[in-house]
């Protein structure tokens, strides 16, 4: 059945039936569309466009598809051009011609239109609960490693002492910027475009408040050209979702080095890894890495989408079909990345001493052994070149800053003092930095207070 066929004689070529068809992929929005075709019923009966009658026997088939199509009891036949057309095909069968009438003031463009929206703005809900998850369990370890210390870096160089606590809380941060685009994102395509028609809106007297107020919406568009051919929405989802991959990514190098041989920083969980086929010794960060690389196919959905845009004259075109598959396939693929890295993160194991001897070894704690030396008198930038030469011999001798004798320290300055060792340890190095947004406890006691308070 084609919802088009009067002004043809002649029958449309198969390939070019396959190839104009997207019930394939569009039936993953039935139940939108149900429900959507629900409402605009409803909204016809109470508009007396169509009798009382007529609507509940509209409203009540189409309920009994939703629910067949959901049990199983009836199967979406991939013969159809689109969902639309099986779902409107089926109730004519179930309930005779007065499912013709169901279309009444409402085209499939603006029908695609809100099916797509109510999809993407579910999950967007969907989405930012699994982040939430997510973040949950970055709390819990933050809570657990206030004191844990590892070298924070700056262009892969070891750089100055953090803790776990503080490096994790960068992440919960991310996440937060990622659920609040989201939700920017849902608050400007909450506009309902079911009754734009195919373009120029409709003669009959439709309620469109009444159904974008049923549909949950915020109102209706306020433009039907706009309505049936804007995709922004869509767009600013993968846009975000893209920013979502971003920050795993980042992620997922750093668990891919932290996991790695040389810095033995953490063990990954059974679970969430994989061995090799050759090499018995193997136990490779296989979700990081996928996360990592399916980052690009979401990357692929947005450039794929803007592509697609970026040319289109007003209103709608066929082209925008090719919508549907990259919103569908980057949905999935965030979600899942998502859920999965939380579960990977949530059972690591951290090898605590490994980190603070890296941090140790590393002399991240060289700024502070300088400003020790600016706080005796020693002029700055003295005191940097004095340090630098610690370094150097430490370097040389196979030790730490830490491990330096007193009498080894006078060589280099005779300002320093035995309290230099308790300057230059990791706790006073990282809990002197008290000033908001630093690793030092204190400060990420208040952090972790306004995590939770966020989190309820």
């Amino acid at each position: 059945m084609k919802l088009w066929g009067g002004r043809f004689k002649g029958e449309t070529d198969r390939l070019v039936n396959d190839f104009n068809a997207s019930v394939s992929f569009d039936k993953k929005l039935y139940a939108h569309d149900i429900r959507g075709s629900i409402i605009h019923a409803r909204m016809l009966g109470k508009q007396g466009i169509i009798s009382d009658d007529e609507a509940k026997l509209i409203t009540d088939g189409l309920e009994k598809i939703l629910s067949d199509i959901n049990d199983g009891t009836l199967v979406i036949d991939d013969t159809y051009e689109d969902i639309h057309t099986f779902v409107e095909a089926t109730l004519t069968e179930r309930i005779g011609d007065t499912g013709k009438k169901l279309h009444t003031g409402r085209s499939r463009n603006d029908q695609v239109a809100l099916d797509t929206r109510m999809y993407v703005r579910e999950q967007i809900d969907v989405l930012s609960e699994n982040i939430r998850e997510f973040q949950k369990i970055l709390l819990r370890i933050i809570k657990e490693n206030t004191d844990t210390y590892l070298p924070g870096f700056t262009h892969l160089q070891k750089a100055q002492p953090v803790t776990v606590a503080h490096h994790f809380s960068a992440y919960f941060e991310m996440l937060i910027r990622d659920r609040s685009r989201l939700e920017d994102c849902k608050n400007r395509l909450n506009l309902c475009p079911l009754g734009s028609g195919a373009l120029a809106g409709t003669t009959y007297p439709l309620d469109r408040e009444f159904s974008a107020g049923e549909l949950g919406f915020d109102g209706p568009t306020r433009n039907s050209m706009d309505s049936v051919s804007d995709r922004d929405y869509a767009i600013e989802f993968l846009n975000a979702a893209s920013i979502i991959m971003m920050h795993l990514s980042r992620f997922s190098e750093e668990i891919c080095i932290w996991n790695s041989n040389d810095y033995d920083f953490i063990e990954i969980d059974d679970a969430y890894s994989t061995g090799s086929s050759i090499m018995p010794q193997k136990k490779n960060p296989d979700i990081a890495e996928l996360v990592r690389g399916k980052t690009g196919r979401v990357y692929g959905a947005l450039m794929s989408l803007l592509t697609t845009m970026k040319a289109l004259p007003l209103a709608y075109n066929k082209d925008m079909q090719e919508d549907k598959e990259q919103i569908f396939d980057a949905v999935d693929t965030v979600n899942m990345s998502v859920t999965l890295f939380a579960g990977m993160i949530d059972t690591l194991k951290f090898n605590k001493d490994t980190m603070e001897a890296s941090a140790k070894l590393g002399f991240t704690n060289a700024t502070d052994a300088a400003d020790y030396l600016v706080k005796k008198g020693v002029a700055f930038r003295d005191a940097h070149g004095i340090i630098g030469e610690m370094v150097l011999y430490c370097i040389d001798n196979n030790k730490a800053i830490d491990d330096l004798s007193l009498e080894e320290l006078h060589g280099f300055s005779d300002v320093i003092g035995e309290d230099f060792y308790d300057a230059v340890s990791l706790k006073t190095c990282v809990d002197a930095r008290t000033t908001t947004g630093a690793p030092g406890k204190k400060a990420m006691e208040n952090a972790i207070a306004f995590y939770e308070e966020y989190l309820d």
